[in-house]
């Protein structure tokens, strides 16, 4: 039986394969929270700058998978839908992805901070397709 977008997102790493124009996935393991409306949707905290956010801008289609630490595929993928967030909602994504992760949360969000955070980075909101 395949598995539901929640039961993926709910696993501590998650694959997420964005696609190229010619349609070539491209996966990369990320940390992923509970929007904190609780509407459903997950939210990922990228760099703009970052290769999968430029794939998003481009088509929104997307899949997740349980995946490790290092991005092996632990799990069937599910479908999913990307948006970019305003860089308005970086703090909410920030408290999102520390409620979620705790004391690795905290330690992330700031040092992502001390490098620019809010400035270099951009939330990416993960919605399923049912």
């Amino acid at each position: 039986m395949a598995p539901t977008f929640d039961e993926v997102a709910r696993s501590q790493y998650v694959s997420l394969t964005t696609f190229t124009k010619d349609g070539r996935p491209k996966p990369t393991p990320v940390w992923l929270a509970p929007a904190l409306s609780g509407d459903g949707a997950y939210w990922i905290l990228s760099q703009a700058s970052a290769w999968k956010v430029k794939r998003i801008r481009n088509t929104p289609r997307v899949t997740i998978a349980k995946c490790d630490a290092r991005g092996t595929v632990k799990g069937e993928a599910v479908q999913a839908t990307a948006s970019l967030l305003d860089p308005s909602h970086n703090d909410e994504v920030y408290r999102a992805i520390t409620k979620r992760y705790g004391l690795m949360g905290r330690g992330f969000a700031l040092f992502s901070k001390l490098r620019g955070g809010n400035k270099n980075n951009i939330g990416i909101e993960l919605r399923t397709l049912d």
